[in-house]
């Protein structure tokens, strides 16, 4: 299984990197899978697997992949609480 996170391009550095927003925390990210610099737009959403932007999304499925992460994190903590971890 792999995981993908969802971000916003805040700044293209290059020709094969931009910078993306991970809900405040910023990472250098490789574009080349997409077809480099050319084919994305800061504001885009993407989602990115190991330092890799490997589907561009929709605001929408953005939002909607986050909130899932935050249950999953929600319902972990909860069952962490539960065996007194």
């Amino acid at each position: 299984m792999c995981i993908a996170i969802p971000g916003k391009i805040s700044k293209i550095i290059d020709e094969n990197k931009a910078e993306v927003d991970f809900g405040g925390v910023y990472r250098e990210v490789n574009l080349d899978l997409l077809g480099g610099s050319s084919e994305i737009n800061v504001g885009d959403h993407v989602l990115v697997h190991v330092g890799y932007a490997i589907s561009i999304i929709t605001e929408e499925e953005a939002r909607l992949t986050a909130e899932a992460f935050d249950e999953l994190l929600a319902a972990n903590e909860a069952m962490d609480q539960e065996a007194g971890i």
